[in-house]
């Protein structure tokens, strides 16, 4: 006898509704989806346009570099084995071996983001301090 019936609460869970199954479909399709439907809400139903804008930005769709379609086609092919064993050793290490580089650029970039922005801080509180020791000795200031 099976228990989990489709009136049971767990069977609801485990199937997405209409919106969930909507989100996935534009997913699989990527951002221009997203926009797609976003301009045609607001051709058609301008709440529904401006409804699915909030949702895009609230849920950072609009501003995400890596699309999940993206993603999965990309593993897709990187798992896909070619029928030459020595190509895909050389692909494989190849790959390993662009996600390190690509790993230790963007380590790289952050340890620049991270000294510029120490840079812009010293130097506002040089200014800063410079300001406050002008103030301090200026004799106009002291006539008070």
């Amino acid at each position: 006898m099976n228990t989990a019936t489709s009136h049971s609460p767990m069977a609801f869970e485990t199937r997405p509704g209409f919106f969930g199954r909507a989100e996935a479909w534009l997913d699989e399709r990527g951002k221009g989806a997203w926009i797609a439907a976003m301009v045609l809400g607001f051709i058609f139903v301008w709440p529904v346009g401006l409804a699915l804008l909030a949702y895009m930005i609230w849920s950072k769709r609009m501003f995400n570099s890596s699309c999940t379609a993206m993603t999965r086609s990309r593993t897709r092919h990187m798992s896909k084995t070619s029928g030459n064993s020595a190509f895909d050793a050389y692909k494989v290490e190849t790959l390993r071996r662009l996600e390190e580089e690509q790993d230790k650029f963007e380590a790289f970039l952050e340890r620049l983001r991270e000294a510029k922005d120490k840079a812009e801080f010293d130097q506002f509180m040089n200014e800063r301090a410079n300001r406050n020791d002008q103030d301090d000795t200026d004799p106009s200031n002291a006539a008070a």
